[in-house]
């Protein structure tokens, strides 16, 4: 399989921002990034940040952050920290504080009011129920509320009652009145107010009645000059509601919406929904457990601001669907560690070799670059009497092609010398517990004499090497499409069962007891690995396995 290039894909929006500051129609571009405050951001919330934040800084101009943080029943003051958090581990800084839509709630109230004084918008008593029958459907529309002709007097007073607290969740809302026989749904007279009891992470317990989404989206905009506010394709039967509401009220800047495709990747979930089962279910550890697809689980697999913002800039802005493969953003990453990660030796399943010709006592530093091709210095490998190697890198009876350890044949360690297999040593059940080797002494840097050594293998001195735990991590799902379960189930049967192993008792070379977390490294013949962001303590490593050295899900 040939490599992808890395470099920037088409973006159409670029060419939109660009002609709007060349014709003058903006003097400047606002741009903003308006999460709901709902769940943590996943891998197509970075997407979206790379856009927002990357045309601003492309073009001179600024970007916001702004939670619209219109339920209080689905938002907590952790999502809005871990959002913050992952847009600034990305690289970028939002213009000023961070903005909340509920900043607005008075605003919203008076042109709420304003609507009602305009005959443009009435308290509705139909339940949610009714108000869903009445609605109509794609091929038939709607009917009109029994509600909708009140007066102004009757709409003011009931909305203020409203406000007041007067009525119980769910008695009454208040709805726009544009056209319930709209051929687009968004028009058949929208909510723009809805009654909840709820407590507020930012207003308290001050209101009781709360906006909409899409009555609070575009005023936002407006209250804060966006000039272009990009959103994905699922809004875009939204957009002649946005628009409605500008050119009906009162507001200070007329914003203008466009639609770009989501991010649709293979072999992942992005639904917020989905992924808080995952987690209040502890189908996972947590929102950022190294399996999930948030940003703060790619950091802990990881994952590099850089390699996330190549990834975005690959696959491009575009206005058509589709879904990308995987393999893409595990190649960003790959690409980046390549290129950055230091090497290091850890060997995940121990096998004691002692070295019977090598003098007790004796101990050599050995000197390894801690990269083959950036110079980034040396690290100190003592080696001596006694090292372990990889169970897996001595087989007894060996498959073919196989190029590591057997009886009675030669391998090199890694940066040492060339050793011997003479004696394999097994415990009463017959398992192998320790291999008695010699090693060539004239064989440091340089070829055995007469004789040609294939096999390279990694290994550590077994008194200086750190004890470690290894949590090997693969894809959480074990199909392309998790949404989809042959027998009809739900996205949990296509977990993969696979998709943790956790190591203990593993040893890494001495440089690794010092590691920080998250710092980065190749593991040779491993993978790439990070020091956990949580659990990993100097002395006390936990690397998490990021990604594969080849990818191991090709076909």
């Amino acid at each position: 399989m040939s490599k992808p290039t890395v470099e920037k894909a088409a973006n159409f929006l670029r060419a939109v921002v660009q002609g709007d500051l060349e014709s003058g129609k903006h003097a400047a571009i606002v741009t903003r990034f308006p999460p709901e405050p709902n769940g943590y951001l996943h891998i197509g919330h970075a997407k979206s940040i790379c856009l927002n934040f990357g045309l601003a800084e492309e073009f001179g101009g600024q970007c916001n952050l702004r939670f619209d943080d219109t339920n209080p029943a689905k938002e907590d003051q952790e999502y809005i920290d871990a959002i913050k958090s992952d847009v600034q581990w990305l690289g970028f800084q939002w213009a000023g504080e961070e903005r909340y839509a509920s900043n607005y709630f008075e605003q919203l109230h008076d042109w709420a009011v304003h609507l009602i004084n305009t005959g443009k918008a009435y308290v509705c008593d139909l339940s949610p129920e009714e108000a869903r029958e009445y609605r109509g459907s794609l091929t038939e529309p709607g009917k009109n509320s029994p509600f909708r002709e009140r007066s102004v007097a009757e709409n003011l007073d009931l909305f203020a009652r409203m406000k007041a607290g007067e009525f119980p969740d769910g008695a009454r809302a208040l709805r726009a009145k544009i056209d319930m026989a709209s051929p687009n749904m968004n028009l058949r007279d929208p909510i723009l107010y809805r009654i909840r009891h709820a407590h507020h992470h930012q207003t308290g317990d001050k209101w009781c009645i709360y906006p909409s989404y899409d009555f609070t989206h575009g005023q936002s905009d407006a209250l804060e000059g966006i000039t272009h506010s990009i959103c994905t394709l699922e809004f875009e039967d939204h957009r002649p509601l946005y628009e409605w509401f500008l050119e009906n009220l009162p507001v200070p800047a007329q914003p203008r919406q466009y639609e770009f495709a989501r991010l649709n990747l293979n072999y992942t979930i992005t639904s917020k929904r989905k992924l808080k089962q995952l987690v209040d279910e502890k189908h996972v550890a947590g929102w950022d457990d190294p399996r999930m697809s948030t940003l703060s689980g790619y950091r802990r697999r990881g994952y590099t601001p850089a390699s996330i913002r190549t990834f975005c800039d690959m696959i491009g802005v575009n206005r058509a669907g589709g879904v990308v493969d995987i393999g893409m953003l595990e190649f960003t990453i790959r690409e980046d560690l390549d290129a950055n990660a230091p090497r290091a030796m850890c060997v995940l399943k121990p096998l004691k070799v002692v070295i019977t010709n090598y003098p007790e006592g004796h101990v050599e530093n050995l000197e390894l670059p801690c990269h083959p091709k950036q110079d980034m210095g040396v690290r100190v490998l003592p080696f001596s009497r006694e090292i372990y190697i990889d169970a897996s890198d001595f087989e007894e009876v060996p498959p073919a092609g196989f190029k590591r350890l057997i009886p009675g044949g030669e391998v090199r360690l890694r940066g040492s010398y060339v050793i011997r297999a003479d004696e394999a040593i097994k415990d009463a059940a017959g398992n192998i517990v320790e291999l008695r080797c010699s090693y060539d002494e004239n064989t440091l840097g340089k070829n055995p004499e007469g004789r040609k050594v294939k096999g390279v293998i990694h290994w550590v001195p077994a008194a200086e090497s750190v004890e470690c735990e290894v949590r090997l991590y693969d894809r959480l799902f074990k199909s392309a499409n998790p949404e989809k379960s042959e027998d009809g189930g739900s996205f949990l049967d296509n977990i993969n069962p696979e998709s943790l192993q956790v190591l203990t008792g593993c040893r890494a070379e001495p440089s690794l007891g010092n590691a920080a977390a998250e710092d980065r490294f190749q593991f040779e013949r491993e993978g790439y690995f990070v020091a956990d962001l949580k659990d990993s303590k100097p002395g006390q490593p936990v690397f998490n396995r990021t990604v594969t050295l080849r990818d191991s899900w090709g076909g």
